[in-house]
């Protein structure tokens, strides 16, 4: 029902703060190629996030892009439902990459270092925006809350990377210590998990060349997307300067973090909006502009991650090659 109550405010309440004639006006004059050419871009994005994923995966256990584009389809779907949907579609990537037949160490560090190190990289487009955009157009508040939220999370981020990296018998430690309270859950099995993350995490702060993909699907990702809303903008005729868009995009998403709303429902749109007049956007473009990019971004993934995941679980070579995976891995240890 909330939902449905944010569909019609999205869809229906928000353009009519535009002007009514003006946004009929506005559709009027709409071209469909721009249109295409943004869920095109949004799809790129989509496959990129899915590629940052493969790469983050040990090559023994790294399954096709088809497959993992689907699970990301479906942890963006779950995402975009549930309050705090980060949570949920991180819990469902991850059983789901399990039963593609990654171990659950793999699966687990590369669900955590994608979320994070797309965060950094969000968090850097950011400030190379702001370096750019301060000095031309002037200081506003929202810049000092996503500076402090930036700052919050790389210190986090820095600081998870130096425990499992330099204390990782203190890591193990920690968790046994969290983990010896919770119902089957066995502490020997967490110290396991935990030594195998670390161990991966030093494998690829040590791989200059896989650390640089990764950084660049994640960019690559982000930057697809941003520009997917500036095409949505230019279909209602504004072309935003790189400079500003970035600035907005990256404001939005960065505030968007704090978990109060699936997928920053709401929260998006509002600072998309505010920061796109801000940066000379008239109201009704920057609204039409900042709906249709949400109908894209943030509405769609959720009917086609529905589909993607039936796919995974109907999808006969999918449970073929899960069940020769548990075969190579049951031989393997027989054999061990």
């Amino acid at each position: 029902m909330l939902l449905v109550l944010a569909l019609v405010v999205e869809f229906l309440v928000l353009p009519q703060l535009a002007g009514t004639r003006k946004a009929l006006d506005l559709l009027g004059e709409v071209d469909v190629r721009w249109l295409v050419a943004g869920v095109v871009l949004e799809i790129g994005a989509i496959l990129a996030y899915a590629q940052l994923t493969r790469s983050l995966l040990p090559k023994h256990d790294r399954v096709s892009l088809l497959t993992t584009a689907r699970i990301t389809l479906a942890t963006l779907g779950i995402s975009h439902v549930v309050p705090g949907g980060t949570v949920a579609g991180a819990g469902l990537g991850y059983r789901l990459l399990m039963r593609a037949g990654v171990t659950a160490p793999d699966a687990g560090f590369a669900l955590a270092t994608q979320g994070l190190g797309s965060a950094v990289v969000l968090n850097a487009l950011l400030w190379v925006g702001l370096v750019v955009t301060i000095p031309l157009r002037g200081f506003h508040p929202l810049y000092g809350t996503a500076a402090v939220l930036g700052v919050l999370l790389l210190g986090g981020f820095a600081a998870a990377v130096l425990l499992l990296t330099k204390g990782e018998d203190r890591a193990a430690k920690l968790m046994c210590r969290l983990a010896r309270p919770i119902p089957f859950l066995q502490p020997e099995d967490v110290d396991a998990f935990m030594r195998r993350i670390s161990a991966r995490l030093q494998t690829l702060l040590a791989d200059r060349p896989l650390l640089l993909r990764a950084a660049g699907w994640a960019a690559l990702n982000w930057l697809l997307d941003a520009a997917s809303l500036w095409v949505f903008l230019t279909a209602f005729g504004h072309s935003m300067g790189p400079d500003g868009l970035l600035v907005a995009y990256g404001l939005a998403y960065v505030v968007a973090a704090i978990p109060v709303t699936p997928g920053g429902l709401g929260v998006v749109e509002a600072v998309l909006t505010s920061m796109l007049v801000a940066f000379g956007a008239t109201r009704g473009i920057a609204v039409l502009g900042v709906v249709s990019y949400r109908l894209v971004n943030f509405w769609l993934p959720i009917p086609l991650g529905a589909a993607a995941y039936l796919s995974l679980r109907m999808d006969r070579p999918y449970r073929e090659e899960v069940a020769e995976a548990v075969a190579v891995r049951q031989s393997v240890g027989d054999t061990t």
